[in-house]
């Protein structure tokens, strides 16, 4: 459970509320075969996965995973897919309270039904939850060891549609990842270690476009390389990220989407770009102060929309962060993010610029409390 006190981008005061509520079982419950394992995990709360769609409640894994083959672990059903670092992390376990840009604009997915292009009346939602970096498919994985050194692979094919729903065209994503690790020591997600790895995705999105807002499949790219480090008193990160198609490119002049113009005839809707490219990448260190208290500082940057220089959009963000560790489970996280954004291919005075200018810094304190 995770209960954030957060300051709003546009608004003077605080909220308080429970952002995530996750209930879980896994285990070797098949007693014909003790081979098989499963993991099933569900979401409560009001966050990105349970406010789009209907319901409060979603199943985010429901898997079984099969261990008959000697290299060649089988699971299927719905569960995260390899790809970036911070997608792949749990949440109890992740040392800041919200993703970088990057991860959040070009790996967290957004599912539209347009490109947002044509005004109207119709704010183009989500038509469902945000991808939480899981799909339903098959994926075959396994890890193995030759000296100080741990190497893990990946393979998937996933419908690319995200949880909780089926398919809905004939393309499939493919999803491959491979790490290396000089193990240094420990166990479990805070083992000590020196990481290589590299991933790649690659699928089709269908969504409607231009004046006759006809649907049709696009393609989706995202691949990316990286480090972690962790050792003693200090550890570290750093990932780059490049993505082609379907790029998010937020809301019409930044306004909440289904805000009215000043004319009273159209809304501010979110809108997507299908044939546009993206790029970022991350820096991230911490270093643990005293036995329970961690001070953390990272710098991100995303440039979004750079096929063409008029339309990029660059967001730098720089997160001061610390870390109160109460135990094992229990910790409370306090965030400050130095926020700057920015249209580089125009001029200071232009709209863009003046719009991005507003963009507020962020505080945010969150107690997490596994039980």
């Amino acid at each position: 459970a995770a209960f954030n006190m957060i300051g709003p981008d546009q608004d003077s005061h605080s909220t308080f509320n429970i952002r995530r509520a996750r209930l879980g079982v896994r285990g070797t419950g098949f007693p014909l075969d003790s081979k098989v394992n499963y993991f099933l995990l569900i979401e409560a709360g009001n966050n990105g996965i349970t406010s789009n769609g209907s319901g409060s409640v979603k199943v985010t894994d429901a898997s079984i995973t099969l261990n008959h083959i000697e290299g060649a672990r089988i699971r299927v059903g719905q569960f995260k897919y390899p790809g970036s670092e911070e997608g792949l992390m749990a949440i109890h376990v992740f040392d800041y309270i919200n993703f970088t840009s990057v991860t959040d604009q070009l790996t967290l997915e957004r599912f539209l039904d347009s490109d947002g292009s044509v005004s109207g009346m119709d704010a183009n939602r989500p038509n469902g939850s945000v991808g939480a970096f899981r799909d339903v498919g098959i994926q075959v994985y396994d890890w193995f060891s030759t000296g100080d050194w741990e190497h893990s692979y990946a393979a998937m094919v996933g419908n690319g549609n995200g949880i909780a729903r089926g398919d809905n065209n004939s393309g499939k994503d493919i999803h491959l990842y491979w790490s290396s690790e000089r193990v240094f020591g420990g166990q479990g997600p805070r083992r000590e270690g020196w990481k290589l790895y590299a991933w790649h995705q690659q699928g089709k999105r269908t969504l409607a476009t231009g004046a006759a807002q006809t649907a049709a499949d696009f393609d989706r790219k995202r691949w990316g390389v990286g480090t972690t480090l962790r050792k003693g008193k200090y550890r570290g990160s750093a990932e780059y990220i490049a993505a082609d198609g379907m790029i998010f490119n937020g809301t019409d002049a930044g306004a909440v989407a289904g805000t009215l113009n000043n004319a009273g005839t159209a809304v501010a809707s979110f809108n997507m770009l299908p044939e546009d490219e993206a790029d970022g990448w991350y820096l991230d260190f911490g270093y643990k102060l005293l036995p329970k208290l961690e001070l953390d500082v990272r710098y991100d940057r995303l440039n979004r929309a750079t096929r063409i220089a008029a339309n990029e959009r660059r967001f730098s963000t720089l997160t001061l962060g610390a870390q109160y560790f109460f135990n094992n489970k229990t910790r409370a996280i306090l965030n400050y993010e130095v926020r700057e954004a920015e249209a580089p291919g125009l001029p200071g005075t232009a709209v863009p610029n003046r719009i991005l200018d507003g963009m507020d810094d962020r505080v945010s304190l969150q107690l997490l409390a596994i039980f």
